[in-house]
Formats: structure tokens, sequence, C-alpha cells
């Protein structure tokens, strides 16, 4: 019998894939939990990840004109009494603030006292709140298009957590903006998701479908739902990005209205549109292995570490001036409008390597007496096999160090894409179906779950019956679906348009 692997995480994705992927968060030193029920506390190295990603986010938003405002964190609970719909599908999961102070109990402790006069939502999301004050500042067709974003966080009190895919409090920005036409509004909701497609792939190496949610799966009071799907290495599907077209719902309910071209005045039409810190979840779980998680190089919270090795102490100022003149030029270089990020790990401790492992970060090089005769570098990269690691000259690493990151970058897209090429099938047949997304069936080659591209008829009826039967939901109705109608996967109804089933997040 041949001996197992020893992996730097455990359990590995087959034996327990949730607890693989929380021992992952865990060993990166991304985050941890928080005192606070169901939230986070992001940690450094998760917190550059975040704002590489920000970064990236926020210039592709600005080159479409938007730009970024801040709103309060408190929503009056009239202001989301407006829109019935929107209310009623954040109800549950709003917090609310009642008091305004704190005095001494009869027992000594603190209790809250000041009623309000009227209960303020922390932010559970901001249509409401950003309505009033575009209500204020729209009166005329040329102050439109208004298009406005804002990085903030929201809290929406989860029952069931877990670590950057859904705690009660995540980081996020939501974009809104305003139009004249409907045919404005909805190019814009089709661009941000756009947007939200390149950084996935481009950026993230993540894969992803988009297309189109069914009426069930809309965010509450939008006429229409846009978003990206992308799939983990459970085969589950993680919803990436949402674009949301809000027809004229939300400006009625803010009173929205401006004068026309033409001397009328007219209600508004509005989109909004947003990611989160959960698509850090989504970067675990598509590139993670045994060892810990892989960043693509594109958002990574750095590109380098370099790990000096001086074992006598006459040789460490040698050792050390060398790894601090390299790491100046590897600084000192570019790779896509980011200066390179480089660590220099110089303690004297067993197990650096597989520490910078666990942590993703993309090149890893090892500097010795050696490697100092002979001009050379000692190097590895993550997205391969510890033992795969090769000796360069100096100069020759320093040359092709964007070169090298590029090949991770699109090393990590494509294993990803063939993933979900492999594990994604036409089923037209009902039996199959079900077997398909059967849990006692999901180890069995043939018959192991992931993404059906399957007929459905449109009826909420169909769409309810089979999420309640496997717990396998519609992710979207794809844009790109050259596959034939056929008969509904559920009912038999003939003629029924080909959508994206999954079990998911």
């Amino acid at each position: 019998m041949a001996k197992k692997a020893k992996t730097a995480i455990t359990p590995t994705r087959t034996e327990d894939y949730t607890e693989w992927y929380q021992q992952v968060v865990r060993a990166s030193d991304l985050a941890e939990r928080s005192p606070v029920r169901g939230c986070m506390v992001i940690r450094p190295w998760g917190y550059a990840l975040w704002e590489n990603i920000v970064r990236e986010l926020d210039d592709m938003f600005k080159a479409t004109g938007v730009k970024n405002a801040y709103f309060p964190l408190f929503i009056p609970l009239s202001f989301l009494e407006k829109e019935a719909e929107h209310v009623e599908g954040f109800a549950k999961e709003c917090a609310v603030v009642t008091h305004h102070r704190l005095e001494k109990g009869p027992e000594g402790g603190l209790v809250p006292a000041g009623s309000l006069n009227e209960p303020l939502v922390v932010r559970p999301t901001s249509e409401t709140i950003i309505g009033d004050s575009f209500s204020k500042w729209v009166s005329s067709y040329r102050d439109l298009p208004l298009l406005i974003n804002q990085w903030a966080n929201v809290v929406r009190w989860e029952m069931r957590t877990r670590i950057f895919l859904r705690t009660s409090e995540f980081l996020w920005q939501e974009g809104h903006t305003v139009h004249a036409t409907d045919k404005d509004a909805i190019e814009r909701t089709r661009l941000m998701l756009d947007v939200y497609a390149k950084l996935a792939e481009e950026y993230l190496a993540i894969p992803v479908i988009k297309g189109t949610k069914t009426p069930s799966e809309r965010f509450p009071g939008a006429l229409d739902t846009l978003c990206i799907e992308a799939m983990m290495q459970d085969r589950k599907a993680l919803q990436a990005g949402t674009s949301h077209f809000l027809g004229q719902n939300f400006a009625k309910a803010s009173d929205i209205k401006f004068h026309s071209a033409e001397g009328t005045e007219e209600y508004a039409w509005t989109t909004s549109w947003g990611a989160s810190t959960r698509l850090i979840g989504g970067l675990i779980m598509t590139h993670g292995d045994d060892d810990g998680i892989i960043l693509p190089p594109r958002v990574a919270s750095s590109h380098v570490v370099i790990m000096p090795i001086a074992k006598k102490p006459e040789d460490r100022s040698k050792v050390m001036e060398y790894t601090e003149t390299l790491a100046k030029e590897l600084r000192e270089k570019y790779y896509h409008h980011r200066r390179i990020q480089v660590e220099i790990d110089d303690r004297d401790v067993g197990g650096r390597g597989w520490d910078w492992i666990k942590k993703g970060i993309p090149v890893r090089v090892e500097i010795g007496p050696r490697d100092i005769a002979d001009n050379s570098v000692f190097i590895g990269t993550r997205d391969k096999e510890y033992k795969d690691r090769s000796s360069l000259k100096r100069d020759q690493f320093v040359a092709e160090i964007t070169n090298i990151l590029d090949e991770i970058q699109d090393t990590l897209f494509q294993r990803a894409l063939t993933f979900r090429e492999k594990n994604t099938i036409i089923i037209n047949d009902n039996k199959q179906f079900y077997e398909f997304f059967t849990p006692q069936n999901q180890d069995k080659p043939e018959i192991h779950g992931g993404f059906s591209l399957s007929p459905w008829c449109g009826s909420e009826e169909c769409e309810s019956k089979i999420k309640e039967d496997l717990s396998v939901t519609i992710r979207c109705i794809p844009f790109d679906n050259e596959a034939e109608k056929g008969n509904c996967i559920c009912c038999g109804k003939p003629d029924s348009k080909q959508v994206i089933f999954a079990k998911a997040y």
C-alpha cells in the first residue's frame, strides 16, 4: 500500500472540504473569527489582498465614468418601508438600533437608555438612503446619468456564517446609477457585469458564466438581476458579482424625478451593482490546494518572498547584502501597473518555506552562500509542487520575473477553466438529472455533480420542486447559450430554455 503524502493542511479537500476551507483560512493568516458573533477580523495578509482587489475594481469603475461617494451607515426604518418588496427581502437579516446611550443598571451593569424616535437599520444595502440623496441631486435631464459608487461595510444578520463567504458584517462596494431612459439603465447594468467578469477572469483567474437570474432569485425590488457564477473545487457554484436593473421602482419610492428635454417631469431609471469580500472566499476555493491558498499574482498580497540562508555567522552579512540588493532590484520593476511587492523573511526558524506556501505567495526565493558564489537564486512557484524548484542566474530571474508571474496567472486560470468544463454537462433526462445531484452519488466519477445545463420551462413551481428535492437552484440563464431547447427537466414541457443548475454557496 502506497504511503499517503503528507500535506500542510488537514483534512484534505477530498476528506472534508468544509473543514479544509476553515483550516486554509486559519493557516494562511487571511482572517480569523471575531468575538462578535458571525463577524471576522481580516488580518494584514488578507486585507492587502482585498486592497489589491479594490484598487483594480475601482480603476475599472472610474474608467466608465463612475465617481466615489459615501453615505450613512444608519438608515431610518421609514426609508426601507417605502419599497415593500425590497424591505421584505432583507427584513429577517436587519440589525436595528433602538437606543442612543447606555446607563448604569440597577445591578451595576450597563443597559440601553434613551429610545430613538425612529429605529435605525444598520445598512444591509443602500438603495433607499442613496435614493434620498439622488432625489435632491437630480432635477433635470442634464444631471443624468448620475454614476456613483461607495466602498463600505454592510450588516446582514446571518444565522449560519463562514469567514469571507457569509458573515454578519462584510466589506463591499455598491454602485448606484440614475438614467433618463430604460435603455441607458439596461446598458449600464450589463456594462458593470462585464467589469465584474473582467476582474474575476483577468485578475482573480476565476472563469465565470454570465447570465440572468430567474425572477425568484432576483435582488428584492429589481426588474432584472444579472450575475457571474463560478465553480468551486467541490463543484458547487458561487455567485461572484451581481448587477441589477431596478427599473423605476426605487425612483418612485425615493421620488427621483427629472425634467426631460421635452419639458415633462419623469421618474428616472436606476441600477445597482455590488461585489464583496466573498470574492476572497471564491479565490480560496477555486485555487487552493492541500497545502494552503494559491494567490493569483495580479492581486496577490505580495509577489515574492526571499529567504536568506546563513548557517554560519560569518556568512550572514554577505547573504543579507545579496538579499537586500536583489529585493531592491525587484521592487523597482512593475507588474501590471503595480510595483512588485517583495517580502524578506530572515527568521532563523524551520519551516519558513511552508509558512509562505500556506499563505500562497506566488514566488519563493532561497539564497545561500553557494547561490551567491554562482550569482544565482533558488526558486519555487506556488502553482507547482514544492519539490519542483530550480536554480536561475540572478540577472535572468530579475529580467524574467514578470513573465514568471504571468505564467502562474495563466496556469491558475486554465486549471480552473479545465475543471469547470470537465464538470459541466448537458442533461435532458429527469432520471439522469436526479442521479447527478443525489448526494450519495457525488463520489462516483460518472455521476458526480457539478453544473448541469438543462431545460427549464420558466415556472416557479418546477424551480421550487427541484430546489426542495435536491437543494439545487438555477444559478443563471446564461447569455452565451448554444444548447438547443428541450423538454423541461422537471415537468417535461417542450420548448424550454437551457439554464445552469447547481448546488451553491
